[in-house]
């Protein structure tokens, strides 16, 4: 008898021990920061949520119009990453398309496009400064940067503009998903010519992914680049002509 009660007392202690070093690392366990997708349920129209301790990770975000501008000033683009961007144009009765390749590291950004006469324009753009050639011609022309920025030379909108606009200018705004992408989404009001812009931000990456153009109704631009790979960009995508690379 005493052999069953000593038994089942050591049971007890072992089982004890287990519970209190599950409770000991569910405390210690945190998640990394990032915004996560409310539930579908959500009510709409509540103001941006954070936690209440300084220590917790976790941000939620409703997205509204009122709010969103907020939870894409959460978002940064990779420091590095590579993807190719899909541009379509379309006007009445037709419609054209093309392809330009993007490589990132840090502030330098690479693009390389066919040219509708078919000559290869790449350009290596930075903060400062800007170089163009085409094709494999030696002749490389540099200037400062002004307003030809990375986001012209991929003929992509720049969505941080988002947060410069006056709230009433934002018309719409939610999380929508796009090819198993998580995104938030905006929308602008039509503006004095009768144009609309759309935008689809990954949460994920925090890459623009999608944007659409209306102009009184009609789209007439539209760009894609659902995927996107992040490793280190390898220094011979910035290597210029003649040898030298930007990132020196």
């Amino acid at each position: 008898m005493e052999k069953r009660k000593l038994k089942w007392l050591t049971w007890g202690i072992v089982a004890f021990m287990v519970l209190a070093v599950g409770v000991i690392l569910s405390g210690t366990l945190r998640r990394t920061s990032h915004i996560t997708l409310p539930e579908a349920e959500s009510s709409a129209g509540q103001d941006s949520e954070r936690p209440d301790s300084a220590d917790d990770t976790l941000t939620v975000i409703e997205v509204v119009p009122s709010t969103v501008q907020a939870a894409i000033e959460t978002l940064a683009r990779p420091e590095s990453y590579r993807r190719t961007v899909t541009i379509e144009q379309l006007w009445n009765g037709g419609s054209g398309s093309y392809e330009v390749t993007v490589t990132v590291n840090g502030p330098w950004t690479r693009t390389d496009r066919t040219m509708p006469d078919g000559r290869a324009r790449h350009t290596i753009t930075g903060s400062e400064t800007v170089y163009v050639w085409y094709n494999n011609e030696k002749n490389v022309y540099s200037g400062p940067v002004g307003g030809v920025s990375a986001d012209v030379e991929q003929s992509i909108p720049t969505y941080e503009d988002i947060l410069e606009l006056p709230a009433e200018q934002i018309a719409a705004a939610d999380y929508r998903t796009v090819s198993d992408v998580h995104c938030i989404y905006v929308e602008t009001a039509e503006d004095e010519a009768g144009y609309v812009l759309r935008y689809w931000v990954s949460v994920d990456t925090g890459l623009l992914v999608m944007a659409e153009k209306l102009e009184n109704g009609s789209t007439v631009y539209r760009m894609a680049a659902l995927t996107a790979d992040q490793t280190t960009a390898t220094e011979g995508s910035f290597t210029l002509p003649d040898g030298s690379s930007v990132l020196e």
